[in-house]
């Protein structure tokens, strides 16, 4: 699609102009940009749907299909490391999300992930007949947990978040295990991870985390806050591509005990035996499942080296600057044009996406991209924008929020053509 030029940010004498030039003049993370191929005139704010492309990943993917799959060809699951792969990665992932070498997989999806997770977690707490989930979380989460509790027989329990440490309290004795995310999908809210993670442990009940828009964006320390298990996917801020394989951790206590249901001859202690019967390897590998998906699995390893000497901290505190100031440019430029921000203002509380409510979200969406400023949309009304601290720059927020104001100022996202929705929104 050909994109018309984004309005530029450069006002003199203007103060937000002035300031995003301050701000990233001043910013330690500027140089990681280069990690990334990002299109000429395109402001990228869709960090949290889909990361931009990591520079190590196209010679990477052409390395894995002419040199190993095209001459080593089965060979490279032994010369390449190929076999090793979705352990290797997991541990990549694991440095990211605060987990000890040896506890985190990669491979398969989320849904995959989540369902073994959550499965394996009513097996470890028995005769326990609760599992918790959010009534806000995102709809597949919900779906796996109906799905777990047909097979288990437990009853699913839809608790918020916030309502969550007071219900462990009063019930924790009967909660198997309780699946949230620590940041809200639509909102970009962020919770308390160690006080839920706390107020799970001291019911006795095992606590799951969905990372899937923490991890790469912000500190996440599953080892030192006692999580029991955590999952989460490969393509938004970890940049691993379109369907990148997801990843499951599992803390070391329940190695011993993990019993899975979609088991497969990947995690089996033996898996080149062809032995009848199932026994599991030693370890996280006893959650693999089927072959991996070796291209996309490689992809994944390439994107995570943008990670390479990157200090989470420095990530999240850029990560809070982009948000604070694009909240700060959405009440300048956009007052009085029918904005409200859905993403809380207190920084302990934002993860990294501000959400800004219109009811005509999808066409101004649309209209954006038009532009060259992509963002995306949550239903009925959120316009979401994921600032990725890798590449994001306080110029980009500031051009994007301008673009915003000039679409609404003209009218442009009442034409149809904005307003006609397409399969993916």
């Amino acid at each position: 699609m050909t994109t018309e030029p984004a309005v530029t940010t450069r006002r003199p004498g203007d103060e937000l102009t002035e300031r995003a030039g301050e701000l990233d003049r001043a910013d330690p993370l500027a140089g990681l940009r280069s990690r990334f191929l990002l299109p000429e005139g395109v402001v990228y704010l869709d960090g949290n749907s889909l990361g931009a492309l990591p520079a190590a990943v196209p010679p990477a993917l052409a390395d894995a299909v002419h040199r190993q799959w095209g001459g080593d060809l089965i060979r490279s699951w032994n010369d390449n490391g190929w076999w090793q792969a979705p352990l290797r990665v997991g541990d990549a992932i694991g440095r990211l999300i605060g987990a000890a070498a040896g506890q985190t997989v990669a491979g398969d999806s989320t849904s995959v992930q989540l369902f073994n997770a959550l499965t394996a977690a009513t097996r470890l707490r028995p005769g326990r007949p609760l599992l918790l989930t959010d009534p806000a979380h995102f709809p597949t989460d919900q779906y796996v947990a109906d799905s777990v509790a047909r097979l288990t027989g437990l009853e699913v329990h839809r608790l918020p978040l916030a309502d969550l440490p007071g219900f462990l309290a009063a019930r924790g004795d009967q909660v198997a295990v309780a699946g949230y995310s620590p940041v809200d999908y639509r909102t970009g809210e962020l919770s308390d991870m160690a006080a839920t993670t706390d107020a799970a442990r001291r019911s006795g009940a095992l606590m799951l985390w969905d990372l899937c828009h923490a991890a790469g964006a912000l500190p996440v320390r599953l080892d030192a806050l006692g999580v029991d298990l955590a999952v989460g996917c490969g393509y938004k801020y970890l940049s691993g591509g379109p369907g990148a394989p997801a990843y499951l951790y599992v803390a070391r206590r329940h190695h011993a005990d993990f019993d899975h249901p979609l088991t497969g001859w990947n995690g089996h202690a033996e898996p080149f035996a062809a032995s009848s019967d199932y026994t599991p390897a030693e370890g996280v590998g006893r959650a693999r499942i089927g072959t991996p998906p070796i291209l996309s699995m490689l992809a994944l390893e390439a994107a995570l080296t943008a990670f390479d000497g990157v200090d989470l901290d420095e990530v999240r505190a850029k990560s809070l600057s982009l948000t604070g100031f694009l909240l700060d440019c959405a009440d300048r430029e956009l007052d009085g044009l029918g904005f409200t921000a859905a993403t809380p203002r207190e920084p302990a509380r934002r993860g990294s996406q501000v959400a800004l409510r219109h009811p005509d979200a999808y066409a101004l969406v649309q209209a954006l991209a038009a532009h060259g400023v992509i963002g995306d949309m949550r239903a009925p009304d959120l316009l979401r924008f994921g600032v990725n601290a890798l590449y994001t720059s306080h110029g980009d927020v500031l051009t994007a929020v301008r673009q915003l104001r000039a679409v609404v100022l003209a009218g442009e996202h009442r034409q149809e053509r904005f307003r006609r929705r397409g399969e993916v929104t």
